[in-house]
């Protein structure tokens, strides 16, 4: 009886084992996709900073001309 028990305890035990890893993987998912989605929309926000600094050179450089 006692090695019965100590049987399903330690399947009991290796069971959450296995959940607890599976949560953790979950986790780790999930952090790695909003890891890349904050890299994407750090991206587009440097290229819309990269094409608004663009259009104020060409907007400098088209008023230096017309001042000449």
């Amino acid at each position: 009886m006692k090695t019965l028990l100590a049987i399903l305890a330690a399947a009991a035990l290796a069971g959450c084992g296995v959940e607890v890893a599976t949560t953790a993987a979950t986790g780790a998912s999930i952090k790695k996709q909003e890891m890349q989605e904050g890299q994407k929309t750090m991206q587009r926000a440097q290229q819309k900073i990269d094409a608004a600094v663009g259009q104020m050179q060409q907007r400098a450089g088209q008023s230096a001309d017309d001042s000449k």
